[in-house]
């Protein structure tokens, strides 16, 4: 089943709010596959590009981390609905990842995750992030999950 979603129902799911909110769009929902498709619209107006470079401005690499894990609390809230729905908390447990290129202001950020497994309290999740095709950063996420106090 391919799905939509727009910035409204991908803050209904993620916890995340601007500035922190680094997933614009989901352009596919796949349940059955474990897997979705997001989008981050990379803009020099991203609060982070002031300093990091001057004359240079490439995201870091902590934020392209931070919107592949992102969209790993989404492929697991697809996988998971019921857990989802209660609002729970999210973390990182471990993060592997790697990068290939760096990412500048006017890219388009196309996030894949796919979940390996889900369990009720946590998942691992297999994410790859490109810009036009070209591999940006691959990944491997353990997040946890802890009903909301």
């Amino acid at each position: 089943m391919r799905d939509v979603w727009e910035i409204e129902k991908v803050k209904e799911v993620l916890p995340q709010r601007y500035p922190f909110l680094f997933i614009d769009k989901v352009l596919e929902v796949t349940p059955q596959e474990r897997k979705v498709i997001c989008v981050k619209n990379v803009t020099i107006n991203d609060y982070f590009f002031q300093g990091h470079f001057p004359g240079n401005p490439i995201m870091p690499g902590v934020i392209i981390i931070e919107a592949m894990a992102q969209a790993a609390i989404i492929s697991f809230s697809v996988v998971k609905p019921d857990i989802a729905r209660e609002k729970p908390d999210y973390y990182l447990r471990k993060v592997e990842a790697k990068f290939y290129h760096s990412i500048k202001p006017g890219d388009q950020l196309i996030i894949h995750a796919e979940g390996e497994k889900f369990l009720s309290e946590g998942g691992v999740v297999k994410v790859c992030a490109k810009v036009e095709e070209k591999i940006a950063a691959t990944g491997r996420i353990v997040l946890g999950v802890k009903p909301s106090k």
